[in-house]
């Protein structure tokens, strides 16, 4: 089996977490032999810097004729001064809006070995593991009419019947895999676009009888994430409310830089790491691949319907962190530090290790 890949290292760190995912991509494509042909574009600043534009037409017909798009971190201080239009981050909206990538699926899972991590107790986080699956392509960031003046700013937040239907769908399917569990977050109490979320995910519901779903306002859920995260399973939320929430149960899982996501439309996929480009940090050797690295199993398990390589990468991470090591970001007492490359070392000597284990299991069996 073969598949093309548009690969988009970004800006700062970014550029050094995709050169070890794609090391790491490589080990994983041998083990299981599959081939990627892989097209390396630019985006954000880089791209701002050689083009005038952080996202070309020619990035965006390589994305358009790919089975997945693997991206590291756009943004940086040196093009804060920018016009919006021209701003790294304007690129990444741009793309999740042509590529329609409407469900952007951020897991929150709390790897055992790295509980003490949390500023949070150990027996509120042991076991967490829920997945915030936030509407991405419409709300108030694409809202019209928006804009501001010496008096006044202001932005819609705006959703449509087919909007609210597809993202509903997507978290319904999701929990049938999982804990069969749908939390919706609104703030239907003062929001009529809210209440209208409400009211279409109750319809959606229907079709979904064995799903158990409730709703919860915005502000509670934030409470609750860090109160009692196991309590969620699958949660469904628009694009303001789950960029927010996403970030926050980030924090509870140690480190953003630990974090992956999938964007998923009906035609295309994108895979990303939660984080930003960390300039301060870029071209050291510093940088934590494994959100990067846990997206391409992300694209392993969405995309390409290979979801024993996918848990064989995540328990190639929980062996690594298992054994102490740690980068910058994530660094405890008595843990040794590493470095972006030696991280990517290690995981991928874990995956060799639990990928030859299984083999010699099946040949047992």
């Amino acid at each position: 089996m073969s598949y093309k890949i548009t690969v988009l290292p970004g800006d700062g760190i970014g550029q050094e977490i995709m050169v070890q995912a794609l090391r790491f991509l490589k080990v994983v494509a041998e083990k299981f032999d599959v081939s990627f042909q892989l097209e390396e574009k630019q985006i954000g600043g880089t791209s701002y810097d050689l083009f005038g534009n952080p996202l070309t037409e020619d990035t965006l017909e390589s994305c358009y004729a790919s089975d997945a798009v693997l991206l590291g971190a756009v943004g940086g201080y040196k093009w804060e001064s920018l016009e919006h239009h021209l701003k790294p981050e304007a690129a990444l909206l741009k793309l999740r809006k042509s590529l329609d990538l409407y469900a952007n699926i951020r897991p929150a899972r709390v790897y055992k070995s790295f509980l003490e991590a949390s500023s949070l107790k150990n027996e509120i986080l042991d076991g967490t593991d829920f997945v915030v699956l936030r509407e991405l392509t419409g709300g108030i960031y694409f809202g019209q009419p928006r804009g501001y003046d010496k008096n006044e700013g202001y932005n819609t937040m705006r959703y449509s019947r087919p909007e609210v239907e597809r993202i509903a769908r997507q978290a319904f399917e999701i929990a049938k895999t999982r804990g069969k569990r749908v939390t919706s977050v609104d703030k239907a109490n003062v929001l009529e676009v809210s209440q209208f979320w409400r009211e279409v995910g109750k319809e959606v519901h229907k079709d979904y009888p064995e799903i158990e779903l409730n709703h919860m306002y915005v502000d509670n859920t934030a409470m609750q994430i860090v109160r009692n995260p196991r309590q969620f399973d699958v949660m469904l939320t628009s694009n303001l409310f789950g960029d927010i929430l996403s970030d926050i149960a980030g924090m509870i899982t140690g480190s953003l830089g630990m974090l992956p996501s999938a964007s998923i439309g009906e035609k295309y996929a994108l895979y990303e790491p939660v984080h930003g480009s960390a300039p301060d940090i870029a071209g050291q050797n510093k940088a934590n691949p494994i959100a990067m690295i846990a997206s391409v199993a992300m694209m392993f398990e969405y995309s390409f319907q290979m979801s024993h390589a996918a848990k064989l990468i995540d328990e190639a991470i929980e062996r690594t962190l298992k054994k102490g090591l740690r980068t910058v970001d994530i660094q405890q007492q008595g843990m040794k530090l590493v470095s972006t490359v030696e991280m990517t070392d290690a995981i991928i000597n874990q995956f060799e290790e639990v990928a030859n284990e299984q083999a010699v299991g099946m040949f047992l069996l």
